[in-house]
């Protein structure tokens, strides 16, 4: 097998994974719906509740994005002092982003729901 056709088959090999695990995610789980309802389950039991919107989740968002802002910007500055470009950016990217996502963590138990 030469590469040119590695190249083809790993994207239609991902993309088939991916087909091939949403189409068992919804088949069992509408089977398993089917189920609990022919047993007497309420089938109210399966909406969502819808809660509040509480904030927390533009909180997180806002606070990961700049958090991958500043890893950028940390990766440019580590590239020009002479790391290689790829690993600076990568492990300042994950670096920051988690920072920024550990402390989202702390706001939400600083400030819980009322």
């Amino acid at each position: 097998m030469n590469v040119e056709t590695l190249g083809v088959l790993i994207p239609f090999a991902f993309f088939a994974l991916v087909f091939a695990s949403l189409y068992v995610h919804l088949t069992t789980r509408n089977k398993e719906r089917l189920a609990l309802i022919e047993k007497g389950a309420d089938p109210e039991l399966f909406k969502a509740k819808a809660e509040p919107n509480s904030g927390y989740g533009n909180i997180k968002a806002g606070l990961f994005l700049v958090g991958i802002a500043i890893g950028i910007v940390a990766g440019y500055f580590l590239s020009e002092a002479g790391m290689q470009e790829t690993p600076a950016y990568f492990s300042m990217i994950f670096l920051f982003g988690g920072i920024a996502l550990v402390i989202s963590f702390f706001l939400q138990k600083k400030y819980p729901e009322k």
